[in-house]
């Protein structure tokens, strides 16, 4: 089966062509980085407005560049939640329209569900080191930091996530503590590979707990008291050094809570999924670390990491695959349900009227 893959859940306008075993056909994707970076972060209703611009063009050059007609399509998925929901409308309602226009079955997906599936894409040139069932995921982006024991495509259980701030927030936040512009946190990981970790020691946060949960509020506001307290245009390094440590407390907290996942459920196999984990740092302290402990660790390429429509139409296959088809009433929603929760939860209810997978 051939899958069109529509992501608009912030600010990239992305269009994938995906077989159901995974083979990337092709993956565009529309950044908005210039768009948001004179306010520090996206405006909602100029992702929105993009979207709108954006989308055509860009699903008809995924349609060209896999050379694949419309009339081979088997389906159609899109981003269902969460996100910005001005931002979800505008791709769910182009899916349902091709979707009704050309006949054919479309699906909803959860977002975090395609980060979490991402590492089964096949991508032309790449070796394709792909984890057998189950695993551990840890997925760290710019709006969720959660770990998930990942038993099949529609078997999904939540074993952690952070109290407060996510992981790439808090690299946003500190970045424009220090005058770094955004999207900051490619500009922490490069200056982190300049500075001295040990030159400002900064907290660990919940790294001594056996929980697997995250909290990255107290050493954000770590960084703003030391920042407060020097100047750093009387010496560029210190901004370096901060950030190498700062790096270097959320890469260790990270993983540390990762492979304690893995060594409680006895799942030997660890995934990275989500923008953040492009982070140099973090890449390498996990393979570093898993093969200390013997936990094989795998690390998609950087584009399956960040928001991407491939891993929408991977997953959305797999649910068309079993005949599923969620028509034109299909909703969007702006927060995740809980998942893998239990029967009685109410977060259940939420989790079935938007169809993603559970436990």
């Amino acid at each position: 089966m051939i899958v069109l893959g529509i992501e608009s859940s912030c600010d990239e306008t992305a269009a994938a062509i995906v077989t159901d075993d995974g083979t990337v056909l092709s993956d565009v994707v529309a950044t908005q980085i210039a768009l948001h970076a004179p306010y520090g972060g996206v405006v909602p209703e100029m992702a929105a407005r993009a979207h709108l611009e954006n989308l055509v063009p860009v699903v008809e050059q995924a349609l060209a560049s896999s050379g694949i007609d419309m009339a081979e399509l088997g389906g159609v998925a899109v981003t269902q939640g969460p996100g910005l929901v001005g931002a979800l409308l505008v791709g769910a309602q182009a899916g349902k329209a091709l979707a009704m226009a050309r006949g054919l079955p479309i699906v909803g997906v959860s977002h975090l569900v395609g980060h979490l599936l991402a590492v089964y894409l096949k991508r032309q040139g790449q070796p394709a080191k792909v984890p057998a069932y189950p695993f551990i995921a840890l997925l760290v982006s710019g709006g969720h930091t959660a770990l998930y024991e990942v038993r099949s495509a529609f078997d999904i259980e939540q074993l952690g996530q952070t109290r407060d701030d996510a992981a790439g927030e808090a690299f946003d936040k500190v970045a424009k503590l220090l005058g770094l512009g955004y999207p900051g946190g490619p500009r922490v990981d490069r200056l982190a590979a300049e500075g001295d970790a040990r030159r400002f020691p900064l907290p660990r946060p919940m790294a001594g707990r056996q929980q697997l949960e995250f909290s990255f509020s107290g050493l954000k506001t770590a960084v703003a008291m030391r920042v407060r307290e020097l100047d750093l245009q009387a010496d560029p390094q210190r901004i370096a050094d901060i950030c190498a440590s700062f790096q270097k407390n959320v890469v260790e907290v990270l993983v540390k809570k990762s492979l304690q996942a893995c060594e409680q459920r006895a799942v030997p196999r660890l995934v990275l999924t989500g923008g953040v984990a492009a982070n140099r740092g973090l890449r390498q302290h996990a393979e570093t670390a898993g093969r200390a402990c013997g936990v094989e660790v795998y690390v998609p390429p950087i584009e399956s990491c960040t928001d991407n429509a491939a891993m929408i139409a991977y997953a959305g296959a797999q649910r068309l695959a079993r005949g599923e088809n969620d028509g034109l009433g299909l909703a969007v929603f702006s927060r995740a349900a809980i998942l893998g929760a239990k029967p009685d939860s109410p977060a259940l209810h939420r989790y079935k009227s938007s169809r993603l997978p559970r436990a």
